[in-house]
């Protein structure tokens, strides 16, 4: 006799639970109690699908760098459409959400964490590393179309954007910051080379 409900996407609840619990405990503060409690699932959910609570946490934030990964691909798309500002404003804004920042807390955070993702791959800073690397194939594929200076330095600008950029988001502690302020550190950094 079922002794449940059954879960629709077990690992996605638990994915959503554990932003939820990121954005309003904090880093130090997710436990697989505390997620599987706002999942609302038996703590024995979470080691059925995981190993350990530090796989969960991996398979986390690659299913978060899978989705910054995808989001470069339709970044790229746009090159040479609407504006170069604007289309890095907003992959800025939309990438870096409130959990996307405090995914990023927890990798800094947790030493073992960012061992695990390194052997899969990651980028040595996770997350942040993605999102640079997408943000320099995006200005890459600008450069070729004409629309960034030929001599435009992408692999000292991509890294200066998500830097600037990061600062802003942090600044606004659970919320999304301010389009004009994204958008004016996107333009100041790429004042000098698009065309």
């Amino acid at each position: 006799m079922p002794t449940g409900v059954a879960l629709r996407d077990p690992r996605q609840q638990l994915f959503d639970a554990a932003g939820r619990v990121l954005l309003r405990d904090g880093a130090s503060e997710l436990t697989s109690r505390a997620v599987t409690t706002e999942a609302g699932v038996a703590k024995g959910v979470l080691h059925r699908h995981f190993a350990d609570f530090d796989a969960f946490l991996t398979e986390l934030v690659l299913d978060r760098i899978a989705q910054v990964e995808a989001q470069a691909a339709d970044l790229r798309a746009t090159a040479g459409s609407g504006t170069v500002a604007g289309n890095l404003t907003d992959v800025l804004i939309t990438g870096f959400d409130p959990v996307m920042m405090a995914i990023i807390v927890l990798v800094i955070a947790r030493d073992e964490l960012r061992r695990r993702l390194r052997e899969a791959g990651a980028a040595r800073l996770p997350l942040v590393g993605e999102a640079t690397a997408m943000v320099a194939g995006y200005l890459e594929a600008e450069r070729a179309l004409g629309r960034i200076a030929p001599g435009a330095d992408v692999a000292a600008l991509a890294p200066t954007l998500i830097g600037a950029a990061h600062l802003q988001f942090t600044e606004q502690k659970g919320s999304p910051a301010a389009p004009k302020a994204v958008r004016k550190v996107v333009t100041t950094v790429l004042a000098g080379v698009v065309r």
